[in-house]
């Protein structure tokens, strides 16, 4: 089957120029529909968005740039390119692309450079469409790559328990051992297979949370008492410093997620020295504060190290994916996660969270 023709949806209050260029288009296989004002130009494209928007810029009413405007600023809708087309003696160009228009042609239209504008906006649409597309298909198929490996993991999680339990029988110690690795092993991607499936709901704002009022220093402070052997065990002194704090709306589960990944990634990537533990409130934010006093982290690695699967330059094991879900969590909440650190000096988090009265 061949493709079907690209839509254009040309814009202007004058019948004569809609004419002119509806010749032109057409005649290179284009479909062709046309509006005469800026809120009929709307309704169109919401209801049905073509390919290309031609749109002129002088109508009554609503002009060009406020209609490019709307259509812009619309997340709901998908890439949409739009070529204004303006009055040769207005220098309204970079009025119309400050609008959000990718394109202009002045008036009176050259038909080669239309074609060759529509050719150029058309292949930029292509593009965007394609890239989305892939991009769509390759979460898809991680989110369900996941969510097919958790089942067996889960299984044979339950099925390690039952043989450390010795619910088959007591086992030969070499047996014991061999079992204990793999059960860790298989944990360690149990965990590794939700944090994904995690990511990916939050980035297709799917992830449900169950907000109530949360008491952050309690939540530090058991998060705090769980990591402590992990500390002792690298005679790392874990100190704190938690302030009384108003409570915050929160998902319990998913910001004790956030403390204890910031505080096992300092212990982690922290051989000497000391983690610190702050809470306080500042104006109408509650601050969570992480330091630590390793390696540090250099400038140009800080940007990237939010982003998915980036692990920065150190030696460690790990997914890279622990502080790019925190952040999507910390978002979630309304707050921010920010980094302050320094090659030598180490690392200091701090997260951010809104007082709800």
């Amino acid at each position: 089957m061949s493709p079907a023709p690209e839509r254009i949806l040309v814009v202007d209050d004058l019948p004569d120029n809609i004419v002119l260029v509806q010749f032109l288009l057409s005649s290179e296989g284009y479909q062709i529909e046309t509006a005469s004002s800026g809120p009929e130009c709307l309704e169109k494209v919401y209801k049905n968005p073509p390919d290309l928007v031609l749109l002129d810029v002088m109508m009554p009413g609503m002009d060009g740039y406020e209609v490019t405007r709307r259509i812009k600023s619309d997340l709901r809708l998908p890439f949409l390119p739009i070529l204004l087309v303006t009055a040769s003696d207005r220098p309204s160009a970079a009025l119309g692309l400050d609008a959000g228009a990718d394109e202009f042609i002045r008036k009176p239209i050259e038909p080669d450079e239309l074609l060759a504008r529509v050719r150029s906006l058309l292949r930029l649409k292509r593009s965007i469409t394609e890239r989305d597309t892939i991009a769509r298909q390759r979460e898809d198929f991680v989110t369900r790559l996941a969510h097919d490996l958790r089942t067996p993991l889960v299984a044979a999680d339950r099925m390690f328990g039952l043989l450390n339990q010795g619910a088959l029988g007591e086992m030969p110690p070499q047996m014991a051992e061999a079992i204990s690795i793999m059960n860790r092993s298989n944990s360690n991607l149990l965990a590794l297979v939700r944090t994904l499936l995690d990511v990916y709901r939050y980035e297709a704002g799917a992830k449900r949370l169950h907000f109530q009022p949360t008491d952050l220093v309690e939540l530090a402070e058991q998060v705090c008492a769980e990591l402590a052997p992990l500390a002792t065990e690298k005679r790392l002194e874990l100190d704190t410093n938690l302030k009384p704090v108003p409570r915050v709306q929160a998902d319990h589960l998913e910001l004790r997620r956030v403390l204890t990944n910031l505080i096992g990634n300092a212990i982690k990537f922290t051989d000497q020295g000391s983690i610190r533990v702050c809470t306080n409130a500042v104006d109408s934010l509650v601050c969570f504060a992480v330091s630590d006093t390793g390696p540090g982290i250099r400038p140009e690695e800080q940007a990237a190290l939010f982003r998915r699967f980036s692990q920065g330059s150190h030696n460690k094991e790990g997914s890279g994916m622990g502080l790019h879900l925190s952040r999507q969590i910390v978002e979630a909440h309304g707050g921010t996660l920010s980094l302050e650190s320094e090659p030598g000096r180490g690392s200091n988090f701090t997260v951010r969270l809104p007082v709800h009265s």
